[in-house]
């Protein structure tokens, strides 16, 4: 299989069957710009498992995804694939994407996927805030998921 690139929103994936939208958190439990902004507006849940996470003393690490359910054929998946955030600040020249732990986290959404038979939906994951390439993310996104069977859908915002 290919990755498909749509126009439109990826909160609203308009496909049969279960979905699984993925989207990549920080690993610092800071929740509050980019695509998270989209996936609070329609259901909170994603973001209360998210903070609930990080307050516990076995915080999610880099490669770790959380699972939330949102509707009866929507669920939602925090990767942790960032390593903290970058500021105008920062001295870090390193942008703050793991390419290592989108490929982590990506392995487990492609068992759960197929477990759940569910297609995957996503915005260019790791290339906003995260400040990862595309040229990087999309070799990885075809090797854990759509070289496995996984449909993959892509959307840039229209």
């Amino acid at each position: 299989m290919s990755i498909e690139y749509l126009q439109g929103d990826a909160t609203a994936p308009n496909v049969p069957g279960q979905k699984f939208i993925v989207h990549i958190c920080n690993d610092l439990g800071r929740w509050g710009k980019g695509f998270v902004l989209a996936i609070s507006k329609r259901w909170p849940q994603p973001e209360e498992a998210y903070r609930a996470a990080y307050a516990m003393p076995n915080k999610p690490a880099l490669g770790d995804i959380q699972l939330i359910s949102v509707s009866q054929d929507i669920s939602v998946i925090n990767m942790i694939a960032q390593h903290g955030i970058q500021t105008r600040a920062s001295k870090n020249p390193l942008p703050p994407i793991r390419y290592e732990a989108v490929q982590q986290g990506l392995a487990q959404v492609a068992q759960l996927a197929q477990q759940k038979q569910a297609s995957v939906h996503m915005p260019r994951i790791g290339c906003g805030l995260a400040g990862g390439k595309w040229e990087e993310i999309e070799p990885i996104i075809q090797q854990e998921l759509s070289k496995l069977g996984v449909a993959v859908y892509v959307y840039d915002f229209a």
